[in-house]
Order: C-alpha cells, then structure tokens, then sequence
C-alpha cells in the first residue's frame, strides 16, 4: 500500500508539475537556441523581465513585512479589530484574482470611484506598477497567510 500511494504521488507529480513545465521548454526551444536567445535580446523582452523584477522586489518584502506583523499581532494580542484582521487575511482565499482585478478597475481606473480625482493629480495606478504591484500583493498573500 506505501508504493502504491508513493507512485500516485510521483505519477502525479509528472502529470501535473513536471509535463507542463518540460512542454514551456520544449515550445520556448521549438525554434532553437539561437532564436530563443534572439527573443531575450529584445528590447520588450528586457522590459518585461525589469518589470517582473521591479513587482516582485516591491511585493515579497511588503509580504513579508505585513504577513509577519499580522501573525504576531493576531497569535500574541488580544485587540480591537482583530476579526476584521483576520477577514482581511482570509479576503484572496475567497476572492477570485479575476474579481479583485475587477475590483481594482471599479475602484482606481479613470471612470471609477477615484478615478476622476487620481487623473486631476495625474496620479497613474491602474496599468501602472502601483497596479500591478497592488494586484501580486493582493493574489501572492495567499502564499503568506498569517493563520
């Protein structure tokens, strides 16, 4: 019974996590090396990885950062607010990252609720790195869930 469920999980394991990530090799490398590599050198291309670089060098530590203080705060303390906290904590496991987008549009795009006011002070969040840091930290806490 131990190697049968020890295979499950192993067969699983290469269904799931290994054959996707070997068909995103296989498709970046369909056309070779030297294309590939030619893909890298452009100039979208580097943008992109900044930007990437940028998010998660701005989200990771804000995670780090708010999901530590939580924990502390809800495991040691007993303080106004607390469920209100911990609701707040529990809000990405409830909320689909595609609602949360749209609840980001709703809120901070130019015919949203701020949007007006964020436009007359040429403040930019929506398809911005405000935005786009906003939307990882809110989908990536789920990762750094206090419990």
């Amino acid at each position: 019974m131990k190697w049968a469920l020890v295979s499950v999980a192993l067969i699983f394991s290469l269904v799931f996590l290994l054959l996707p990530l070997a068909n995103v090799f296989v498709q970046a490398l369909a056309k070779g090396w030297s294309f590939y590599w030619a893909s890298l050198t452009q100039p979208d291309a580097w943008a992109a990885i900044r930007l990437t670089l940028l998010v998660a060098g701005i989200s990771v530590p804000l995670n780090v950062v708010f999901g530590l203080a939580a924990a502390w705060a809800i495991a040691k303390f007993q303080f106004r607010g607390k469920s209100l906290l911990v609701t707040l904590i529990d809000l990405p496991f409830s909320v689909s990252p595609v609602v949360a987008g749209l609840m980001f549009v709703v809120l901070f795009g130019l015919q949203g609720f701020f949007g007006p006011w964020l436009d007359a002070h040429d403040i930019r969040i929506i398809f911005a790195v405000p935005g786009i840091v906003l939307a990882t930290v809110f989908v990536t806490f789920r990762s750094s869930r206090a419990n």
